[in-house]
């Protein structure tokens, strides 16, 4: 496996020069240890892993004394394994010494999920998510779409290459650096011993788990969910466990990001908008492992996780390009009472808006665009110049303008060279 450059690496490096404490936090096997560790080493740091049980034993000892005998900057891999004694040692450190760039943590859980570890390190740490890879990085592209989308429209670029049987080739890959070169049926069994890695290290050692077997059901049941509104009430009945219980596990699939949400939009312009958000399972690699699919399966126009799972993809790209962009935009999802969805509402820091489809079709018929007509003639009556675009993302090869501010794009727009 070669190595990749990974996208937010500029702003970790920036956050170094100035900040005394870094936090790059995400699913486990994506890609954490690599990253720190190449960065540190550039600066002439050190490294040392919670997850060597006997050097977390020997580092909780004496904390304090072994994070100021290191060379800076030290990463410290997987720290929520050493607990509140260990992130309490790099408080006290970095409160006597203010000097930026001490310490880069890596963790496998959620780090604004651990009240005692995320609060004592509050106003002292700069946290970045790193997601599985993606395509643009697995090509080496720095894409500039979805920018686009905020200033001038889409770019009208070439037809596109790619086809449908090439992008759920994709959807089936995911992203965990481990996995995507690896064939098919290698693969699989390399997520299905994920799963059980992330539930019986991460899940069961943190939470008090009493029925750690249900996690890989639940997980899979997330799975043929993915891309829609969870009933907690539902997986209960089917797994037979209480839903108090089972709402717990589920926050766990979310803390160790095997799950990420996907909140409703609603900025009370639109009046009738939902509450309830989408769950997508974080890389589509997974999901299909989980759902025992493969990209043959899904070639037909009757499979019924085509078109889930390519929105778990699509929405996966864009979350992992934003990751790393300097732009803050905030990712939700639009849903009424009178059945008007929308998969994806990207909303700017200034208040603008781009709404995105994403279609499993190879050709999209003018309806598939009525809703994001609907937004954008709602925001330009009671919010005037807010809408920026809408975007169809399908799998057919043409960029086509569909009126106003609306476009159809093919979804490897986002990351290709053209």
């Amino acid at each position: 496996m070669g190595l990749f450059v990974r996208h937010i690496r500029t702003q970790v490096e920036e956050a170094l020069d100035w900040a005394r404490v870094i936090m790059i936090h995400g699913a486990r096997q994506s890609g954490k240890t690599t990253l720190a560790r190449m960065i540190a080493e550039d600066r002439g740091g050190t490294y040392a892993s919670m997850d060597d049980d006997g050097l977390r034993e020997g580092v909780l000892d004496d904390p304090v004394t072994f994070l100021a005998h290191q060379r800076y900057p030290l990463v410290i891999d997987e720290v929520q394994r050493g607990g509140d004694r260990l992130v309490f040692a790099v408080k006290r450190l970095v409160d006597e010494e203010r000097t930026p760039g001490r310490f880069i943590l890596t963790g496998s859980t959620n780090f604004l999920t651990v009240p005692n570890i995320s609060e004592s390190l509050a106003g002292r740490v700069q946290i970045f998510r790193l997601w599985p890879l993606s395509e643009a990085e697995l090509i080496g592209n720095h894409p500039t779409e979805v920018d686009r989308w905020f200033e001038d429209g889409p770019d009208p670029s070439p037809t596109s290459e790619l086809d449908r049987a090439g992008y759920l080739a994709r959807v089936c890959r995911g992203g965990y650096p481990e996995a995507v070169s690896l064939a098919a049926g290698r693969r699989r069994r390399w997520f299905q011993g994920y799963v059980e890695t992330v539930v019986q290290r991460d899940i069961a050692a943190l939470a008090d788990i009493r029925k750690a077997s249900a996690l890989a059901p639940l997980l899979r049941w997330t799975a043929a969910l993915t891309g829609r509104q969870i009933n907690l009430s539902d997986a209960s009945r089917r797994l037979g466990i209480s839903r108090p219980t089972l709402a717990g596990y589920f926050e766990w699939l979310q803390t160790v990001f095997l799950v990420h949400e996907l909140p409703s939009w609603s900025r009370g312009l639109v009046p009738g908008a939902g509450r309830r958000p989408k769950f997508y399972v974080t890389d589509s690699g997974l999901a299909a492992a989980l759902l025992d699919t493969d990209a043959d399966s899904l070639v037909s126009p009757t499979a019924p996780a085509t078109g889930p799972l390519l929105e778990t993809f699509t929405v996966g790209e864009i979350a992992r390009q934003l990751s790393a962009s300097p732009r803050a935009i905030t990712l939700s999802h639009y849903r009424d009472h009178k059945g008007r969805e929308i998969d994806l509402i990207l909303s700017g820091s200034n208040a603008d808006v781009v709404a995105v489809e994403i279609k499993a079709t190879t050709s999209p018929r003018s309806k598939h665009m009525d809703h994001l007509r609907w937004l954008r003639d709602k925001l330009d009556a009671v919010s005037p110049g807010t809408f920026r675009a809408g975007v169809l993302l399908y799998t057919g090869p043409y960029t086509l303008s569909m009126g106003d501010r609306l476009h159809m794009r093919p979804i490897d727009r986002l990351w290709s060279r053209y």
